[in-house]
């Protein structure tokens, strides 16, 4: 047997071989998945607004349409405060005000900080040479202008998630710890991230709680999901999970942009998983007082619910399986005594 070890062919490099390529593949559909959207970013269907007398502003809705076909989908209003309007309850990213002296540009650069520098220029073309005023409606906060914390914040929050539902699922067997857990790591999670990213990097503006309560939504949703799904179906379901949020949620959630500059219909999609629905939810509740927020909270509340419930009847069958095959062991007497520890 020593020889046949020592001098026999052993199955090891093959196995190395297989694991090397196998990572390769994986590695190349993860730089695919990120890095394409960030080449293919540009705006497709944008909503913007267009303010001023009737004839002017249809003029400049054809002008926008003909340069850049398929790029926005404009709304035409009669005043700027009606814009305005429009902006703080982000119907729109921006609007092109005609007025009297020429052009002005009004953003809501909190709804994206990418979108907000892509049409500055859009505007000075328009404005053919002419000086055009930009008036930030709904701005960012002072120290985050860009979004950057904003944005970077949100990666942490899905990796944890990922990590917390892997480790719930090999060190906790009981379904009633399984769900203190995932709760526990979720109000933890909303607490102590939202004071991270409000106090710490004042990347998030508005009210504390509200914040918290998307952060912790967000975190109940992703690691509950990927908890279930490794209850329901073991190692399989940790794969699904872990690519569902990570290497698809992630790079098509428009965190970092907007879901209307991403490939279609990618970026609507991304919206369907909790990355996306919770980035575009917290924008809301932290930028604009809650509009438009319902659509986000029922898609995070629909994710965490079929977590908790997955959660349950998985851990359900597992724990009727093992009493079963516990039972059949004691009966044969290849199991543990009655009353003894394991």
């Amino acid at each position: 047997m020593a020889e046949t070890a020592l001098g026999g062919r052993s199955p090891m490099p093959r196995h190395a071989l297989v694991v090397a390529v196998f990572a390769v593949l994986v590695q190349a559909l993860l730089v695919t998945l990120f890095a394409w959207p960030a080449v293919n970013t540009a705006p497709r269907d944008l909503p913007i607004i267009i303010a001023g007398p009737a004839a002017a502003a249809t003029r400049l809705a054809d002008t926008l349409a003909d340069q850049r076909p398929g790029a926005f989908t404009t709304t035409l209003v009669s005043s700027e405060t009606e814009a305005d309007e429009m902006l703080r309850d982000h119907e729109a990213y921006a609007a092109f005000i005609v007025g009297a002296d020429g052009l002005s540009l009004h953003l809501a650069s909190a709804a994206s900080p990418v979108v907000a520098q892509l049409l500055t220029p859009v505007a000075q073309e328009l404005g053919q040479g002419g000086r055009v005023a930009v008036v930030d409606v709904v701005p960012t906060t002072e120290d985050d202008p860009r979004g950057v914390g904003f944005a970077a914040g949100f990666l942490p929050v899905v990796l944890t998630s990922l990590l917390v539902g892997a480790l719930l699922m090999f060190v906790v067997r009981g379904r009633l710890g399984r769900l203190v857990g995932v709760v526990t790591f979720s109000v933890l999670a909303a607490l102590v991230g939202t004071g991270v990213l409000q106090y710490g990097m004042d990347a998030l503006s508005g009210n504390y709680l509200a914040n918290a309560g998307v952060i912790g939504l967000l975190a109940l949703a992703m690691a509950g999901t990927v908890l279930g799904l490794s209850t329901l179906l073991g190692p399989a379901g940790l794969g699904i999970g872990g690519l569902l949020m990570l290497a698809v949620g992630n790079p098509f959630s428009g965190v970092s942009s907007a879901p209307e500059l991403l490939p279609q219909p990618w970026g609507q999609l991304g919206q369907l998983l909790p990355p996306g629905a919770g980035s575009t939810l917290l924008r809301e509740v932290s930028y604009f007082d809650g509009a438009g927020a319902a659509g986000p909270a029922v898609t995070l509340v629909c994710w965490a619910t079929a977590g908790l419930v997955m959660i349950m009847l998985g851990n359900h069958r597992g724990t009727g399986h093992q009493a079963q095959t516990g039972q059949a062991s004691v009966a044969d007497g290849t199991g543990p005594a009655e009353g003894s520890i394991v």
